[in-house]
């Protein structure tokens, strides 16, 4: 009667029967939003404390910014969605890597 008790409480299923499938994808997109901000965190740092902080000048932080990119979407295999947002951060810093000097040129 316990066996009875115990097994209709989950559906006949047994044990595990439990459909986690809304708990997997949760977690898998928790998980996955933990590595895009740790790594745009991580990719931010390295801009700033090699533009700024060491002085080795904005290309040198923006390698840094695009090896610390390749090295996370290549270690975690992420989607497309992270290339296309890692491509236009690129190019929105390579732009402000050009446009920045030169109209500071033209004012000073």
């Amino acid at each position: 009667m316990a066996a009875q008790a115990h097994g209709s409480g989950h559906g006949g299923g047994g044990e595990g029967g439990m459909d986690i499938t809304e708990q997997r994808q949760m977690f898998h997109g928790f998980l996955m939003t933990s590595v895009w901000g740790s790594g745009l965190i991580a990719q931010a740092v390295a801009l700033l404390t090699l533009a700024f902080a060491i002085g080795a000048g904005w290309w040198a932080g923006l390698a840094a910014f695009v090896a610390i990119g390749l090295a996370i979407g290549l270690a975690f295999k992420l989607r497309v969605s992270y290339w296309a947002t890692q491509i236009v951060l690129i190019v929105l810093l390579v732009l402000g890597g050009l446009i920045v000097p030169a109209v500071a040129g033209l004012v000073g």
